[in-house]
């Protein structure tokens, strides 16, 4: 019997449109939902990049974007030639590598950990505990750190000299103590709601496999390494390199909320490096080429993880 080859079929023009003006009849109020939310971003994230020009001239108030000078690539070679520019891209790094380091592996834990508890009850109520500050802002939880690590009363000094009989730790005005709070502040106030993406993972598992396990001899814990963690790798892949992204975020407002002057050697970071050079000393357009530097190195980071997180677990937003 011949093969028949049919012609591709094409659909008038007149139709294909008549057929989009009927979606867009069925889905237009969806496209109404979301106009507020396009016009809030083009206000406050679209047209303020317009200012990026601001990284090219000598930027002065009074004369505006038309009338300063040019002035090229100045501004981004002052970035590596400056100290502590330099030293401030070092600690964005430390401190957000920390961060994504730690506030990986204790959601794990801690999600392994509860998915043992066998009452309902008393899990929904940890997990209730252990999220809610991440509703809470750095401006609230900054002033509750500062009183609880003050040197003068401070509540964590006066457990410690009491236990132990040391002298009271300056946690907010060492370098190196100022990096510990940040990371553990960070972790204690995230961890809680992180974990909400591996107790669904956990939820997911196929709980023939406890039983085959089980069956198998093996206990709470080595089902634990051979049955519940293979089986979220693909997550928690997932979710480390997108947080490869987020390498040169460093957290604005919990730094600003906690340093001072004493530890900008160690504490000082990209974000708030650009806001006193800008807001507190006016040179906004050194500010701008760090802020522009900040953002490049970011999106080619996020393309980066997206093309990782596709490549070893198959993720993909479009």
């Amino acid at each position: 019997m011949n093969n028949v080859v049919h012609p591709a079929v094409s659909v008038p023009k007149e139709k294909r449109t008549s057929e989009r003006m009927k979606g867009l009849k069925k889905t237009w109020p969806l496209h109404i939902l979301i106009l507020p939310a396009m016009i809030i971003a083009l206000i406050f994230s679209y047209i303020p990049m317009l200012g990026t020009v601001m990284a090219f001239q000598d930027y002065k108030p009074w004369l505006g974007f038309f009338k300063s000078e040019w002035v090229g690539l100045k501004h981004f070679q002052a970035l590596f030639m400056f100290e502590d520019s330099v030293q401030v891209i070092w600690n964005t790094l430390i401190i957000a590598a920390l961060k994504i380091v730690c506030g990986l592996a204790v959601p794990i834990v801690f999600a392994l950990l509860l998915n043992e508890v066998r009452r309902d009850k008393i899990k929904r109520s940890i997990q209730t505990l252990v999220y809610l500050p991440h509703f809470l802002s750095w401006v609230i939880l900054g002033g509750i750190l500062i009183d609880l690590l003050s040197v003068k009363g401070g509540l964590v000094n006066r457990a410690l000299s009491g236990a132990f009989g040391t002298s009271p730790i300056f946690f907010l005005g060492d370098g190196n103590w100022f990096r510990f709070v940040v990371v553990v502040s960070d972790i204690w106030k995230e961890f809680g709601f992180s974990m909400i993406v591996y107790l669904a993972a956990i939820a997911g598992v196929n709980p023939s496999l406890y039983e085959a396990a089980e069956v198998d001899g093996a206990t709470r814990f080595q089902q634990t390494f051979h049955v519940t963690l293979p089986t979220i790798l693909p997550i928690i892949i997932v979710v480390a390199t997108l947080q490869l992204g987020n390498i040169l975020n460093a957290g604005f407002d919990q730094i600003f909320n906690l340093y001072n002057p004493l530890v900008y050697h160690k504490g000082d970071i990209i974000d708030t490096f650009v806001y006193r050079s800008a807001m507190l000393k006016g040179d906004f357009s050194f500010a701008t080429a760090v802020g522009l530097f900040k953002s490049g190195i970011s999106f080619a980071l996020i393309v980066t993880s997206y093309r990782l997180a596709y490549k070893f677990a198959n993720y993909r937003i479009f």
